[in-house]
């Protein structure tokens, strides 16, 4: 029997989870075994396009509508053949951080969305407008995994495509808020401001950190 692409990564990654002990059943209690499923529920947190990517359109039926599909296809070109695996791995992202329930199953979810997200960005054209999105959800997902190096590198490449889209910036300070690194998140920040001055998410950082840094001047 010839596996899928997904389904043998994901066979992959399961494997590698169990070397480690963790968990690998990525089952998640109330919804079906797969995303192939397209549960109704996880399908409205998707962007409209996924209904009429390639997969998502072949099993669902509203999403067979042929204008809707060259609308997209007009508004992303050519990749937008490839873009049913993006959805993939926004799904994969859900479970992972809405439904999964323990460590194991979240990180089995998160490993998915990589291998999802590599297969859009090894086969999108060089000016695909989407790419700093898909490139900004990777990083975030691997930090998530705490893949630190490999994470910043592609919210990095996501800057460089358009240094004006603040979310990279937001994840990678988010992620240094995180960890206590206090002085990295501002600095991701200011990068930001400077492309992106008025960018509401920039800005409401900026005061949370200013507030938490007052607070904690005034408790000394």
């Amino acid at each position: 029997m010839k596996l899928s692409p997904r389904f043998g990564g994901l066979i992959a990654s399961a494997v590698i989870l169990a070397a480690s002990n963790t968990t690998c059943a990525q089952r998640i209690p109330g919804y079906p075994d797969s995303i192939d499923a397209h549960d109704e529920r996880e399908m409205a947190l998707l962007p409209p396009y996924c209904v009429n990517t390639l997969s998502y359109r072949q099993h669902i039926k509203r999403g067979n509508d042929q204008a809707a599909v060259a609308r997209w296809y007009q508004l992303m070109g050519p990749t937008f053949l490839h873009m049913h695996h993006y959805c993939n791995a926004l799904m994969d992202t859900n479970r992972a951080l809405l439904l999964a329930p323990n460590q194991g199953v979240r990180n089995f979810y998160l490993r998915a969305s990589i291998i999802e997200l590599d297969y859009v960005l090894e086969r999108a054209t060089p000016d695909f407008v989407m790419l700093p999105e898909i490139l900004t959800k990777k990083g975030e997902n691997l930090l998530r995994l705490n893949e630190l190096g490999v994470g910043l590198a592609q919210l990095e490449q996501a800057i460089q495509l358009k240094p004006d889209y603040w979310p990279p910036y937001v994840v990678a300070s988010d992620y240094y808020k995180k960890q206590g690194n206090v002085a990295k998140a501002r600095e991701w920040l200011e990068r930001a401001t400077k492309y992106s001055p008025d960018s509401q998410a920039v800005k409401t950082r900026i005061a949370e950190l200013d507030s938490t840094a007052r607070k904690s001047a005034k408790s000394k």
